[in-house]
């Protein structure tokens, strides 16, 4: 079958609409992600539908899915819009700030993303930063901006992504220096039981946002082969910020999590209580969208980030060595 001539296309925008649609498999998230309605997302698409007189997706009750021909013409638009977006890019590469996009969980944003944008500024200061940090919005990963995403859990990597991994997610008990010398030492995991443990609450993540639970007491306790006793706390909260800020005030003993509170170990802010660590069987990566990385700051902070990781893994090395 010949190819359609041009002038006969439906507009750019039914085929732009049509791709964020397949990627979210949501009309109601790509009306978000476009700033429309979900009605005009959904008119849109039957109106591309109807004019390749072809259907795109297959509606079911709350769920999207796309048909055969939709598979194919998502790779197709995905590869023709990053290629108008790169062309565009190379026009206008000497104009505006350069800017690097990345999403992140909240607690991750705070402690360890925000240091290494820091260290990365202070080497390119012409390089500004846009970051989307929410415990509640995985899709923030696939919105179109989006240079970067930090993810945890198990690897995603789509078309036209790069994906690096970090570190595996592992936690311990931290707190003040002033703490442990008042209360502990905590030579034993039990005697943990006894202090004043912060903890992250349940509802840290919903069910519904994030396809995981965070570490926690109970999962610590557990690894030890003990129970948490689940003594009243001064402080149970669904912020990683407000965790922390309790635990540097030296109200308790919470489960700091290491790519968080590795640059508060160095300074002597926080220590281990504990020389326990837990794992979850799961890890952190960095997803790169692989037309972002053909700007040079992007793939530049990239790689900031993969010598930082490197150089603590060096240095958890030594130091266990």
């Amino acid at each position: 079958m010949p190819p359609i001539k041009r002038r006969y296309l439906p507009s750019l925008g039914a085929f732009a609409t049509f791709e964020v649609a397949a990627k979210h498999l949501s009309f109601t998230l790509a009306a978000k992600e476009l700033n429309v309605t979900q009605g005009a997302v959904s008119q849109q698409i039957r109106l591309l539908e109807r004019a390749l007189d072809v259907a795109l997706f297959i509606r079911k009750h709350n769920v999207l899915e796309l048909t055969p021909e939709g598979v194919s013409l998502f790779g197709a638009v995905t590869e023709g819009l990053d290629t108008i977006s790169a062309g565009v890019a190379l026009l206008s590469q000497d104009e505006g700030p350069q800017t690097v996009t990345i999403s992140a969980t909240d607690g991750a944003a705070q402690f360890w993303l925000q240091p290494l944008i820091d260290s990365f500024r202070a080497k390119h200061p012409d390089v500004g930063f846009v970051v989307f940090a929410s415990d509640e919005d995985d899709n923030l990963r696939n919105y179109a901006e989006v240079d970067i995403a930090m993810l945890c859990g198990n690897d995603r990597c789509e078309v036209g992504e790069v994906l690096h991994f970090l570190f595996p997610e592992t936690a311990q008990p931290v707190c003040t220096l002033d703490f442990l010398a008042r209360f502990g030492p905590f030579g034993d995991a039990d005697s943990l039981n006894r202090v004043n443990l912060l903890h992250l609450h349940d509802r840290h993540w919903t069910a519904d946002a994030i396809g995981w639970q965070p570490l926690g007491w109970p999962e610590w306790f557990r690894a030890q082969g003990l129970d948490w006793n689940r003594a009243p706390s001064t402080l149970s909260t669904n912020k990683v910020g407000l965790l922390m800020r309790a635990t540097l005030a030296g109200e308790g003993v919470m489960l700091g999590w290491h790519h968080m509170v590795q640059g508060l170990i160095r300074t002597g802010d926080l220590v281990f209580a504990h020389p326990a660590p837990i794992t979850a069987g799961r890890g952190n990566f960095l997803n790169c969208k692989q037309k972002s990385l053909s700007r040079p700051y992007v793939a530049g902070f990239v790689e900031h980030v993969l010598d930082a990781v490197r150089a603590q893994m060096d240095l958890s090395a030594r130091q266990a060595g």
